[in-house]
This record gives structure tokens, sequence and C-alpha cells, in this order.
């Protein structure tokens, strides 16, 4: 366990980062693809794929946590709705390192919703505060809640500030508020990803009616100039999701100048560059060039060869014995 001294310092660089932060995106933020933008954003707080309790606790599957060191600042997020077996599963992430623990309230999909968890929680915020209180009472980093306006028929402007009272009462600062409904009958996740309207006004008013909370919103943020209008207009954080994962160039390679005022600006070559050496080390260790290039085909979006980079990575990388020869004779064909 750490020191109250470094634990006041790691909260302290944690709130920082999350300024802006990479949405956790299943199948998409694993620890490859997160590493990927750490390159790109020394300063930016990533999070993990959603890692459900039982899969911890029950299932033993602590590998689903492992992440590199360079990650920090990482925050992973927790998938559940036990408050006993979600601070089960928060101890072992404390164990692990991670610098933040997230529960989903935002997650619409039939699996999560079957498992009593994710968005469906919107309608029970007295468990939600249940959960994080034994959550908090067992972890020495802070536990944060990502969420949605409401779900189904709910009233957004009665639902959530009664959500974010109830469940702040119960120890936790932090939110990343989703600026859309979830309909839980009717809509797929993806379709809920865009057909639910944005409503950023009510996300920048439950920021004036509780300025004791740390707010950060997300949902439909696409580029730097964006979140940077979100933080004017008051809040603070904004939360990128996969705008960050389809064009990480117009997202992540400026972040650290263009929202924290600090770094250097990595050009999209050198970041291909300076992954050559994880690659490397995957490669060596048994691993597959598409399991981190997959991650990395957004990368010349809008660029000369763009195209052509795409192709060669996806038809060439996920061949047996693939190797930086072909990530090379990619980059080769960008202008």
């Amino acid at each position: 366990m750490r020191d109250q001294a470094s634990e006041t310092n790691g909260k302290s660089a944690v709130i920082r980062a999350s300024r802006l932060s990479v949405a956790p995106m299943m199948d998409w933020t694993d620890r490859h693809c997160r590493y990927f933008h750490r390159l790109m954003s020394r300063e930016s707080l990533l999070y993990t794929e959603m890692v459900t309790a039982p899969a911890l606790v029950r299932g033993g599957a602590r590998h689903l946590l492992t992440y590199s060191p360079e990650e920090h600042p990482i925050a992973v997020q927790l998938g559940g709705s036990d408050p006993r077996e979600l601070a089960q599963a928060t101890r072992i992430c404390c164990e692990e390192g991670y610098d933040e623990v997230n529960l989903n309230v935002g997650c619409p999909s039939d699996r999560v919703q079957s498992g009593s968890f994710g968005a469906v929680l919107m309608e029970n915020a007295d468990l939600v505060a249940d959960c994080m209180a034994a959550m908090a009472a067992v972890s020495n980093v802070e536990v944060t809640v990502k969420c949605r306006i409401g779900v189904d028929d709910q009233d957004p402007e009665a639902v959530l500030p009664d959500f974010l009272e109830k469940v702040s009462a119960a120890g936790v600062s932090r939110f990343t508020i989703h600026a859309r409904k979830a309909w839980l009958k009717g809509l797929s996740p993806k379709e809920n990803r865009d057909i639910p309207p944005l409503d950023y006004e009510l996300v920048y008013r439950m920021k004036a009616e509780f300025p004791q909370l740390h707010l950060s919103l997300n949902g439909g943020v696409s580029t730097l100039a964006e979140a940077r209008e979100h933080l004017a207009r008051g809040m603070d954080g904004v939360m990128v999701g996969r705008a960050a994962y389809h064009n990480p160039a117009e997202v992540m390679l400026g972040a650290d100048q263009e929202i924290f005022g600090t770094g250097h600006r990595l050009t999209a070559h050198e970041a291909v560059a300076e992954m050559e050496p994880y690659i490397a080390a995957h490669l060596q260790s048994g691993g597959r060039l598409n399991q981190i290039t997959r991650h990395m085909l957004g990368l010349f979006v809008g660029r000369p060869g763009a195209r052509l980079w795409r192709r060669t990575l996806s038809e060439k990388s996920s061949k047996e014995g693939a190797g930086l020869e072909v990530l090379r004779e990619a980059l080769a064909q960008v202008g």
C-alpha cells in the first residue's frame, strides 16, 4: 500500500491528467492501444477496457489487468453491481498498481444489462452509492464513476442531479458524464453511441450545481478544439472516445501542448518509429504483429498514402511471421 504522501501526490497527478482522458472501449483500449496512445501523449489519462468484478474475483482473471509501467497514469474500469465483490475487485486493482478505479454506470449492452450493471444502474442510485462506498473503503486510490445522463424514459433533469447527490455522498468526488441517455430497449450499443441526442448544457448545469465535484464530459468530442471549448465552459475534464482511436493524430499527438501546455509534439512518423522497440519485444515473446498494428490503422487519416498504409497493415500484419518489415513497408507508403 502507498504511504499518505505518495497517495496525495498520485491523486493530484491523476486529477491533472483527467483534464483529457481516453475512454474505456471494449476490444479497443487494450494494453497495446494504451501504450501507443501513451507514446503520443505523456499527460492524458488512459483507461482500460471494462473488466468485470466477477471475472477477477470468481474467475481469477488477473491477467486482464496486465499493463506496461509506461502507461501511467492509468485507470481501470470495473463492471459489477455487488458491493462486496466490487470491493474485492478494487483491492486486486490496487495491488496491481492502478492510479484510479472507475465503475461503469454507462454501458448499454445486453450482456452488461443481464448482469445488472452498466447503464441499468442509473435506475438505482442507492445501489451505486453502496458499491462506491465499499470500493472506497478498501482503495488506496480514488474511486470514480462513469455514467449516462439517464436511461429509457427517465427525465435526466431530475435523475442526474439526484444520482450525483446520492453517489457523491458515498465519497465519490469525480464523475465522467456521457452526455446522452442510454436506451436499454430498442437501440443497440452502437446506436446508443450516436442516436440519443447530446445534452451538453445539462452537464454544464451539473457543474454549476455541484461545483465541489470534479466533472468530466464525454460524448461526441472529436477534436482538441472541441475539448478546449468544453473546458472553457467550466468542465474539469473531457473524455474522448472513438476519435482518439480512429484518428489518433488529430487527438493524441497535440494533446500535451494544446490541453496541458507541456511537452514535445511527436510527428506521426516519429510515433511509428518509437513503437518499434515495443513491437519487437512483443514479437520476440511470441506475439503477432497485427495484435498491435490494428490499433495504428487510423494514424495517417487524411494524409496522402493513408489508404495504402491501412491496406498494407491490414493484409500483411496478420500473416505468420510478419515482423517490423511490414510496418516499415506500410510507413514507406505515406508521404
